[in-house]
């Protein structure tokens, strides 16, 4: 107990958990920002060097010790100085980090790379991908989606020959899909405005799951043929609706990764560029809707991702749908400078989408 007296045990559940001095505070945040400058173990004369002299070598170097010790430190060999662990960042990003604000250049890039027709929302998120990943020197990610199941809102059947038909389906988002469909058995022109009235009194409005249900709940209600050719358009009209609520995710600057002093291993950088192209469904995706959330380390659940830490923001894109953009980078990311600009892409999205203009340049 002797050994922190500057420092408050506060005791929770059976576990004594040590508050940090101010001055182990300010040492710790002297280590974690000079690391992710240079990428280099910081030792105790730059330290001293950064806090102006006012606290000896000597002392410095017990207090690293100490902050070792506790966790909030690591150091690669003995004769080296200390870099920070995930706790060290945790308890960087949660109490120490000062908020960033974007400059009028920063500012100006954004809302260049947001400056395109908005009918095309995959253009769009791809080109915002690219831009944050030249902005912040990481990979990124990024994606919409909807919060609610997709619906149909109406059908219509066009009648080719007696034995196919076109299905029309608009979706609750206004978009139209059509399908040509080859009837199993044959079906009657004169039939067809019946079975599309009674797609649309039972079919719409209604998750893809809900509309089998309804189709199995019909078979007594139709004759063969139609509950054949009716099995046909549900199972289109299910895959389709189930493909549009899926998100797609746009990745970008997975090359970032070489320029890197952490990805110099070949082999490292291989494994995590594969996982950024082949397996990019399992990176973060919050459900919450949070503002910003940021996984340092072994916080990620992906096995790819233990060494990296991911930041991630979320905005909002009207008509039921929102949206997601993240980087991926090394543990000792600049965490404030990368929320400054995740934060002002995810604000301009917001404002873009919501009233087709730009978020307002910041004043100096």
């Amino acid at each position: 107990m002797l050994k922190y007296e500057n420092e408050k045990r506060i005791s929770c559940a059976g576990v004594c958990i040590v508050e940090l001095s101010e001055r182990k505070r300010q040492i710790l945040k002297v280590v974690v920002e000079s690391y992710i400058r240079t990428a280099e173990p910081v030792g105790s004369k730059a330290i001293a060097a950064a806090m102006a002299g006012s606290v000896s070598s000597a002392t410095i170097r017990n207090e690293l010790a100490e902050l070792a010790e506790q966790g909030y430190l690591e150091q690669p060999h003995t004769s080296a100085g200390r870099m920070p662990s995930p706790k060290g960042y945790r308890l960087y990003v949660n109490e120490l980090m000062e908020k960033q604000r974007l400059s009028e250049a920063e500012t100006e890039r954004i809302n260049q790379a947001l400056h395109v027709k908005m009918e095309e929302l995959d253009r769009l998120l791809s080109q915002a991908g690219r831009a944050v990943s030249a902005l912040t020197r990481y990979p990124s990610y990024i994606t919409a989606a909807r919060s609610g199941a997709e619906t149909a809102r109406r059908f219509e059947l066009l009648s080719v020959d007696e034995w196919s038909c076109i299905v029309v389906m608009m979706t609750g988002e206004s978009r139209v899909k059509s399908q040509l469909l080859r009837m199993q058995l044959q079906v009657g022109t004169d039939q067809l405005p019946n079975l599309a009235a009674f797609l649309n009194s039972r079919f719409t409005n209604v998750s893809a799951s809900e509309m089998n249900e309804r189709l199995m709940a019909s078979a007594d209600q139709l004759s063969p043929q139609l509950f054949l050719l009716l099995s046909q358009i549900v199972a289109y009209a299910s895959d389709t609706l189930e493909a549009a609520g899926q998100r797609e995710i746009f990745t970008a600057g997975a090359s970032q990764l070489l320029k890197l002093p952490e990805f110099r291993d070949a082999d490292k950088a291989h494994e995590l560029m594969s996982f950024l192209s082949d397996s990019k469904e399992d990176l973060p995706i919050p459900e919450a809707n949070r503002q910003m959330e940021i996984l340092i380390g072994p916080e990620n659940v992906s096995a790819a991702l233990k060494d990296t830490s991911v930041v991630v923001a979320g905005y909002d894109i009207g008509g039921g749908m929102r949206g997601l953009i993240g980087v991926v980078g090394p543990t000792r990311m600049d965490y404030a400078a990368v929320a400054a600009r995740l934060s002002g892409f995810a604000e301009g999205l917001t404002r873009l989408f919501g009233k087709q203009e730009l978020p307002p340049k910041e004043e100096p």
